[in-house]
């Protein structure tokens, strides 16, 4: 089976395809990038299906859970300004998560392509997924925030088998490896295989949701 840094070299040449990623470290001489791909389904004197506002406001009408997606710096992964190699993980918030497979167990999770955050997972070659609680609204502005050390003041600890940080508090965690990455318009689809996971033993820990553009809670 594929080690982690081999997956991490295949997520970089796959990033390299479409124009949106770091040299591939892998041994073999990475293929000729292939031409950016349009982030767009429709011709130029096509008229969009539908409205992007309205889309927005309709599928906002679709109540998700709130998961904050970490990883481990990347070997040779530098901040900005030149800060010594592996100095902080990567994180963003995302609830565009879903499970996916039983058999193999694997996750999936929606990141924008024009992410910052999402190539340095990709060169991880894991991540864990964070299911927030109901009281961790403010920690999940952070995390949905773009630059800046998302992880100051943020209690973390490495998940046990990929290292990925793995948030104090959440309801639930899921710790996998990059098992594939598939294109979605102006998203990518992350596909993870799940190496561990585990939820809160506290059976009143209520989930975090979010609907119509704000954060709340579940109540039955």
């Amino acid at each position: 089976m594929m080690g982690h840094a081999g997956m991490a070299a295949t997520a970089v040449r796959y990033l390299r395809a479409v124009g949106a990623a770091q040299p591939a470290t892998a041994p073999a001489p990475a293929p000729d990038p292939l031409p950016r791909q349009r982030l767009r389904a429709v011709r130029e004197d096509e008229r969009a299906p539908v409205d992007g506002a309205e889309f927005r406001r309709v599928l906002g009408h679709f109540a998700s859970g709130v998961t904050v997606v970490t990883a481990p710096a990347g070997e040779g992964e530098r901040e900005e300004g030149g800060a010594a190699d592996g100095a902080a993980p990567a994180g963003f918030a995302c609830q565009s998560f879903a499970s996916l497979s039983l058999d193999p167990p694997l996750v999936s999770f929606m990141v924008a392509r024009t992410s910052t955050t999402w190539p340095r997972i990709a060169r991880a070659g894991v991540f864990c997924v964070n299911v927030l609680a109901a009281d961790q609204g403010e920690l999940c502005r952070g995390f949905a925030v773009s630059g800046g050390d998302k992880f100051a003041g943020v209690t973390h600890a490495p998940s046990p088998v990929t290292g990925s940080p793995l948030l104090e508090g959440v309801a639930a965690w899921i710790d996998c490896e990059i098992h594939a990455v598939h294109t979605g318009g102006d998203h990518l689809i992350v596909v993870g295989r799940v190496r561990a996971l585990d939820a809160s033993q506290d059976e009143d820990v209520a989930p975090l949701l979010f609907h119509r553009g704000t954060l709340g809670t579940f109540s039955s």
